[in-house]
């Protein structure tokens, strides 16, 4: 029976900082696999606790306190004690490679530094899932991509299309107008309209003029 790979994001300690987990949990929903997030401020017990309850198949830790020798074999151990020692325990976070390489000799999974593509979590845990249950277990990728991609850290947002001239605004058009007037080129009609104004405005200079005039006549 086909059924999709379950996957439980925890972050266990004192640790405050989760966007990067809620990024990787969004990239492996997207990837058609159902995720479980713990929120923050977790103890081992209560990781494992959930991971028990939501019977998952992968429990993925991110820890950027430095406290991953300390969690991981915690989290491991009472997996173990819980009964679902068998299930992948992955993970990532501010980890020094040596550390990574101690923590996989005890039987913790593949962990993902800083800058680790999201592919390449999702393409782990799937072959790690393929690998224990067969791929005719595994329920087939969702056909449509992912409509987040674009929000996710590093990747470029579409570029909106330029608008024609026809759909600028009519402030815009005007300016156009009067730059195009400036240089030479001005549009039919323009020229007939500047004469009309022309012409409305002369008469009152001339009334102004002949003010001065009028009034000397009478002291006079």
């Amino acid at each position: 029976m086909q059924r999709k790979i379950r996957v439980l994001v925890g972050k266990p300690g004192l640790d405050g900082h989760d966007r990067g987990a809620k990024v990787v949990a969004a990239a492996l929903r997207d990837a058609g696999m159902e995720v479980i997030y713990t929120g923050l401020h977790q103890s081992p017990e209560q990781v494992v606790e959930a991971a028990v309850q939501e019977d998952v198949d992968v429990v993925a830790l991110s820890i950027l306190s430095g406290a991953h020798m300390t969690l991981f074999p915690d989290v491991l151990e009472l997996m173990k004690q819980r009964g679902i020692g068998d299930r992948l325990l992955t993970g990532g976070g501010i980890i020094p490679p040596e550390d990574m390489g101690t923590l996989a000799r005890i039987g913790v999974g593949k962990l993902f530094g800083p800058g680790s593509s999201t592919q390449d979590i999702g393409h782990y845990i799937r072959e790690w899932f393929i690998a224990r249950h067969g791929a005719a277990a595994l329920a087939p990728p969702p056909a449509t991509p992912p409509t987040r991609a674009a929000s996710y850290p590093g990747v470029p947002r579409p570029a909106h299309p330029r608008p024609a001239a026809a759909a600028r605004p009519a402030a815009t058009r005007r300016k156009s107008a009067r730059g195009a007037a400036r240089s030479g080129r001005a549009e039919p009609g323009r020229t007939k309209l500047k004469r009309a104004a022309a012409a409305r405005v002369a008469p009152a200079r001339s009334s102004r003029s002949a003010r001065p005039a009028a009034k000397s006549r009478k002291r006079r």
